[in-house]
């Protein structure tokens, strides 16, 4: 008998500690001491920065001169602005980005976009959304630099993404989503939008379609109340775990807690939060911009195989760039070696809430208009 309870004794505590992560741990004090705002990491669970590939070869100064690419080549209604010589090199490093011609992707190479006798053509669907695709990416990098720019520090003159950020070789990216199919009407098998667990949003029974209405659609995230009376709540409870499921995956898309962007003493707070959480607002906001104005926008250039089973197209959300980290690619200036890629900036973004300085008056509820499309490609989401 006494040795049955030492054998528990011993095996309870491994029990208790079975759902912890045994290991090294990493810390990092993100915020000012004693306000609880820092990270504890698995640090053998810590996701790896992926490279960045090398450019497909050297671009010099004298490449950038000369004829322009819309005077060389017929039907270029995107990046005609550059020279024939840089133009050519942006086209090898996008085909090595998203259809590499190394047997990984099925007819990769050139031919996945042009027909080899007229590469003029627009008759490849694959054509149409990679043209969309570059000026959904120069609006990306000329007009939501407020999202991005804080991750770089001094000198962000080549902050921004390219194709590699998103798709890794792939047509396309890893992280990609798609609206659910409606709950039936009856009770029978009605979840009511919620108790389906997916990687999305990190494996919770919170509603698995956050994403239509915050990354697609204008709803804005409203939990918190000034006061502890239900009449006071703005937010209802469908609405709160809603917001609780688009949390979770961003979460887990950056690989950060809570912690990152809100300070625990009051998250809803914005004078004590990190100035973190302004790149998550204008984040959210450029997504929507993304979804809406680029890749909704193609319609029925969509075939079936780019859609989801709602019939919508496959959709952008915060782990399609950030794959787990919270700076895409460890923060690698990405367009350094591509600078037609930096596009031109159009009209002014929407104004987020002030940075968020501990003595800076800021506004408990941002403004929720949606940002101004590219001067390039100003294409509206239907009403």
């Amino acid at each position: 008998m006494m040795r049955k309870q030492l054998t528990l004794l011993l095996v309870l505590p491994a029990l208790l500690l079975g759902g912890c992560e045994i290991g090294t741990k990493v810390t990092e004090q993100q915020g000012p001491n004693g306000a609880a705002i820092s990270s504890v990491k698995h640090k053998a669970g810590m996701p790896v920065v992926a490279p960045v590939p090398e450019p497909p070869y050297p671009l010099d100064a004298a490449m950038l001169e000369g004829a322009r690419a819309k005077e060389v080549y017929q039907n270029v209604q995107v990046l005609g602005d550059i020279s024939a010589d840089e133009f050519n090199y942006t086209m090898a490093a996008l085909t090595n980005w998203v259809a590499p011609a190394d047997g990984t992707v099925e007819n990769g190479g050139c031919n996945y976009c042009h027909n080899p006798a007229n590469m003029a053509s627009d008759e490849l669907y694959t054509k149409v959304v990679a043209r969309k695709m570059l000026q959904m990416t120069r609006n990306i990098n000329a007009n939501w630099t407020p999202h991005f720019n804080n991750n770089y520090g001094q000198g962000n003159e080549n902050a921004g993404v390219t194709c590699w950020t998103c798709h890794r070789g792939k047509p396309v990216p890893a992280n990609n989503w798609s609206a659910a199919l409606p709950d039936p009407g009856n009770i029978k098998g009605n979840k009511l939008g919620q108790n389906t667990p997916l990687k999305a949003t990190a494996y919770a029974s919170l509603p698995y379609d956050s994403f239509s209405s915050y990354l697609a659609g204008s709803e804005n995230i409203r939990v918190g109340a000034k006061s502890a009376y239900p009449t006071d709540h703005a937010a209802s409870i469908v609405n709160t775990e809603k917001t609780y499921g688009l949390m979770m995956h961003m979460s887990q898309g950056l690989g950060v807690n809570c912690t990152f962007c809100h300070n625990s003493n009051n998250f809803a707070k914005w004078s004590d939060s990190r100035t973190q959480r302004v790149n998550a607002w204008y984040g959210i906001r450029m997504v929507r911009d993304i979804n809406n104005n680029y890749i909704t926008a193609l319609g029925d250039v969509w075939p079936a195989n780019r859609r989801g089973p709602a019939g919508d197209p496959l959709k952008v959300n915060c782990a399609t760039c950030h794959n787990g980290i919270n700076r895409p690619m460890g923060g690698a200036k990405m367009l350094k070696d591509y600078p037609s890629l930096k596009g031109a900036p159009a009209a002014t973004l929407v104004a987020a809430p002030a940075a968020a300085a501990p003595d800076t008056a800021v506004p408990e509820a941002a403004p929720a208009s949606p940002p101004v499309a590219a001067a390039e490609d100003a294409t509206k989401p239907a009403a």
